[in-house]
């Protein structure tokens, strides 16, 4: 009988925790702003087959099953993986790296978003402030953009001359071969969205005071800059497109699709499989008929609003 009640209870509390994983998933998707009418109309009608949410929510969790497999692998192999995520402005980065990394140990699984450099890095070797955050064995680095600023920003925005933007392209195909040879597994994604797509999304942002943050005047100057990001982008595309750390491109219109095929294609990239795990049990509390629980003063105690 009381094994029974054992197993109705731990199906219950594991229900629960299911429900709360997905409310979890459901708060970071909760990303429709206060628009007006009219341009949520005009969103409606660019985005009108959009995936299932429940499917959408039951890959979503396959995946990052895999991912923490992939995770399990990496830690026990001493693997090293380098994922680089670049793409225009609003194009989803964001979004799936915030998927791939939500489930996983930041021990192993650390994001890299590095800001503008400061005055003496700009005077070091270009890829010096990028090496210290290259990954150990047993670890996985996501980048949110990379060493391709100097492709991309750096170039249309006047940031770096000719002659840097050509010392990088000469430079870059040996500096990822070298990473290769070391061991490092380096995947690169770019994210592509449409000219339309771009100005929905700023539209929303410029819309929804809970994203107006992530809209920064550089962001608001590659509006006007699209076709030399474009030409930018083909150029980066033609010269570091190598075998050995080739670019892979993620269509990203439809972000929820975006991120299920950049995970999945994530996943292929790298040869993990099954490592072995030791048992885990849950040792005996031991209990000390002497110890009395001491009463702590309410006022340290963080007030219960909800």
């Amino acid at each position: 009988m009381k094994e029974s009640v054992d197993r109705n209870g731990a199906r219950d509390w594991l229900e629960a925790e299911l429900a709360d994983t997905l409310d979890e998933d459901y708060e970071l998707e909760i990303s429709e702003p206060t628009l007006s009418l009219e341009i949520a109309k005009i969103y409606k009608k660019a985005h009108p087959a959009a995936i299932d949410r429940h499917l959408y929510f039951r890959e979503l969790l396959r995946l990052q099953s895999e991912l923490i497999r992939l995770q399990s692998w990496v830690a026990y192999t001493k693997s090293k993986v380098v994922v680089v995520f670049e793409g225009r402005d609003s194009a989803g980065k964001g979004g799936v790296i915030k998927r791939i990394s939500q489930r996983l140990n930041p021990r192993i699984c650390r994001v890299v978003a590095l800001p503008a450099p400061t005055e003496r890095e700009r005077s070091q070797w270009y890829f010096q402030r990028y090496v210290p955050h290259l990954p150990a064995g047993g670890e996985i680095v996501l980048f949110d953009r990379s060493w391709y600023n100097r492709a991309g920003v750096e170039r249309v925005m006047g940031f770096a001359d000719d002659g840097q933007v050509e010392e990088f392209f000469r430079d870059v195909p040996d500096f990822e071969r070298m990473l290769v040879r070391s061991g490092i597994t380096l995947v690169k994604y770019w994210f592509s969205i449409t000219d339309e797509e771009q100005q929905m999304r700023f539209l929303m942002r410029i819309h929804d005071p809970m994203k107006q943050w992530k809209l920064s005047p550089m962001d608001l100057e590659s509006r006007v800059r699209w076709e030399q990001y474009t030409k930018a982008k083909e150029e980066m595309f033609a010269r570091t497109n190598i075998p050995e750390a080739p670019w892979y491109i993620v269509e990203g219109n439809d972000k929820k699709r975006a991120r299920l095929n950049c995970i999945d294609h994530l996943l292929q990239r790298v040869p993990y499989e099954d490592v072995p795990h030791e048992e885990i049990t849950l040792p005996e509390r031991v209990f000390n008929p002497e110890y009395e629980r001491q009463v702590l003063p309410r006022e340290l105690y963080v007030p219960e609003k909800y």
